[in-house]
């Protein structure tokens, strides 16, 4: 009698009418499949039954998070998630239905008997208990906080673990000088602070600001009064808790609190860095027009936001079921052209707009190695299947930065004054380079505070620009 791995290949290559791109190792212990070819363990019959009740990507996903499939020891992540993903990314898979016409014909029949025979056949598992069931209207206020907390309160010390001290969860900004992710990410917060023009005494408000990290940045190095805004109780309560322990209570606010239901503008400047991908298409317009409302004339929006590359003309956006079941529910990704257009209808003048894809996906390997370096603690602190979501997350992640199925930008924008000034120096080196207003005496103590901060950057100026306050 055949081995059930040799039955197994043969079914799934009969059916699809094309060789698989891995090996498979079954439960019985065997092998089979192309030699040299990255390794998947099926460890029980579950996994292929998964497969059956969901071809391609969610079925895989299921199984491993499950534990009914495991990567071959000594596998290399990456190069196995290549091949994974772009097989189940065929059409032959994506498309494939287990129906009356698919089984009727020889292959199919031929597959039915040699999966009945290694008795894969079956009734649909249970549902892995991390994935997200979303209920209720679509971005209503109650579901975006169960969404938010589906991802977000997980457990701040899991968070830490991953993303490491600087407890920033967007793209680092990786500089020739830079030794570290924690330097990185200090660049990154930096250049934010940069592009926003900060100076003592504005008023800056960080919305869906994490566990703070941009806040006290930005209240240490350059001087300001932050609000930072989450519907993440748990990135609040540690929010806090830093905010406290910095000595920075008199001078930054953490609040839960919707971006709909901030009422206490105008801002000198805003910051909304990985929350608008969390909007969705419909709300877009609401989210853009209500920052526009709460920033004052002549102040700047710093949008940091990932996005997907634009669809063809007809063609439907669709998301990724695992990231959409497993990850962000409800998140969406929208091309950056079209983030563009929604806040310049919004009132905003675009200014200027960075790529920072190859910097994403240089931070999500460095976050993968965290996990990988903590994995018994992770699964302590999460368990095993949700450790096992964010691992493939972050390395499918890394890929699809690095092949250009995504990308993330910063834009920054302003709401010019009514005589239409931007308040920016002419050019963009000037502003990225710190030039200070010619009207400042070279002694002031505000030029001193300016060209004193970290790394020559903390304080510079964008532009001669007094705080609304």
């Amino acid at each position: 009698m055949a081995q059930i791995a040799q039955q197994l290949v043969d079914a799934l290559e009969g059916l699809l009418g094309t060789r698989l791109p891995f090996r498979l190792r079954t439960w019985d212990g065997s092998t089979a499949g192309a030699p040299g070819a990255p390794l998947l363990v099926l460890r029980n019959r579950r996994a292929v039954r998964r497969l059956l009740w969901a071809p391609g990507e969610l079925g895989l996903v299921r199984a491993y998070v499950a534990g009914d499939l495991e990567f071959g020891p000594g596998e290399d992540l990456y190069a196995l998630l290549t091949e994974v993903a772009h097989f189940a990314e065929r059409p032959e898979l994506r498309d494939l239905h287990l129906g009356p016409s698919t089984l009727g014909r020889f292959e199919g029949r031929r597959a039915l008997r040699a999966l009945a025979r290694a008795g894969a056949l079956g009734p649909q598992p249970a549902l892995p208990p991390e994935e997200a069931r979303p209920q209720g209207r679509l971005h209503s206020r109650g579901r975006d906080r169960a969404a938010i907390s589906h991802h977000y309160d997980v457990g701040n010390e899991f968070y830490r673990l991953v993303l490491g001290s600087s407890l920033v969860y967007s793209c680092a900004y990786w500089t020739p000088a830079g030794k570290s992710l924690e330097d990185a990410q200090f660049a990154k917060l930096d250049l934010i602070c940069r592009k926003l023009g900060l100076r003592p005494g504005m008023r800056l408000l960080d919305v869906g600001c994490g566990w703070g990290s941009l806040v006290l940045h930005a209240a240490e190095h350059y001087g300001v009064s932050a609000v930072g805004v989450s519907i993440s109780a748990e990135q609040v309560a540690l929010a806090r808790e830093r905010v406290a322990s910095a000595g920075l209570g008199d001078r930054v606010e953490i609040r839960l609190q919707d971006y709909r239901e901030i009422p206490d503008g105008p801002y000198d400047a805003i910051s909304s860095v990985g929350m608008a991908e969390h909007v969705g298409s419909e709300q877009y317009r609401i989210y853009a027009e209500g920052l526009y409302g709460l920033l004052a004339p002549g102040g700047r929006l710093l949008n940091h936001q990932i996005a997907r590359r634009p669809t063809r003309p007809g063609e439907p956006y669709t998301a990724s079921p695992f990231i959409s079941r497993y990850v962000f529910p409800d998140g969406e990704l929208a091309p950056v052209g079209s983030t563009v257009a929604l806040l310049e209808e919004a009132g905003f003048e675009v200014r200027d707009v960075e790529s920072l894809r190859e910097h994403y996906a240089l931070t999500l390997r460095e976050w993968v190695a965290n996990l990988e370096a903590g994995w018994p603690q992770a699964v302590r602190l999460v368990g095993l299947g949700r450790a096992r979501v964010w691992r493939l997350y972050m390395a499918a992640s890394a890929l699809a930065f690095e092949e250009m199925r995504i990308g993330v930008n910063q834009v920054l924008a302003v709401r010019a004054t009514a005589a239409g000034a931007s308040g920016l120096p002419a050019t963009r080196e000037q502003w990225l380079s710190g030039v200070q207003a010619p009207a400042e005496p070279a002694d002031s103590p505000e030029l001193r505070v300016a060209i004193g901060g970290p790394a020559g950057g903390a304080g510079m100026d964008l532009g001669d620009r007094p705080s609304v306050r």
